[in-house]
């Protein structure tokens, strides 16, 4: 029973660690974050914070991680579904990140530092994008778009500009209505686009 309460305390503390995590790296970035600053705001020692993370390295990686399950966990099973579905429950992520400022302001900063070969999340984005642009692929070309990659990186590009320019505007920018457009206009354009029964219209 100690040992259950033991494990629920590392856990919740970890989930704490990981939340200050978005926010710091977010103001600082991550290079210029601090882990001594991180450790104050959790209330902890710096020995402390390293024996929940490790490196800081590896909590870079934790934090982008739980992110991408976290949105996984949004479109759906590890079988996706075909065509304008798949595309369609892209929007519910697109709909979470407009309540998660500290997330998308993560992800931006992170993602244009990252570009630099020696940055410790250089792989990891690397890998994203192929991933998220594979997936898309899939998806436009299940979807009839005879021009599926193409298409993709549209998407993909679209979603990353329209994050910046929410992040400065959020009253004025409506990220999902963007992505549903831009969806509907690459179906639309090459005569494929239908409404499914029972899903989310695009």
């Amino acid at each position: 029973m100690a040992a259950r309460g033991e494990y629920a305390k590392g856990r919740a503390r970890r989930e704490q660690i990981l939340g200050e995590a978005v926010g710091l790296f977010a103001e600082a970035g991550y290079r210029a974050a601090s882990l001594r600053d991180l450790a104050a705001r959790c209330g902890l020692t710096h020995a402390g914070l390293l024996h929940h993370v490790g490196s800081k390295e590896a909590l870079l990686l934790a934090v982008l991680e739980q992110r991408d399950v976290e949105d996984a966990a949004l479109v759906g099973p590890d079988v996706p579904p075909p065509g304008e579905q798949q595309l369609a429950a892209l929007l519910d992520v697109v709909r979470r990140n407009t309540s998660r400022r500290g997330v998308v302001e993560l992800f931006c900063v992170l993602s244009a530092e990252a570009t630099s070969p020696d940055h410790p999340a250089h792989a990891f984005f690397d890998q994203r994008y192929r991933r998220v642009v594979a997936a898309l692929t899939g998806a436009f070309a299940d979807a009839g778009h005879p021009a599926a990659a193409s298409a993709a990186r549209r998407l993909v590009a679209v979603m990353d500009g329209l994050q910046v320019q929410w992040l400065l505007h959020p009253d004025d920018v409506d990220m999902v209505e963007e992505v549903r457009s831009q969806v509907e206009q690459e179906l639309a354009g090459v005569g494929v686009l239908r409404t499914t029964s029972g899903t989310e219209s695009l």
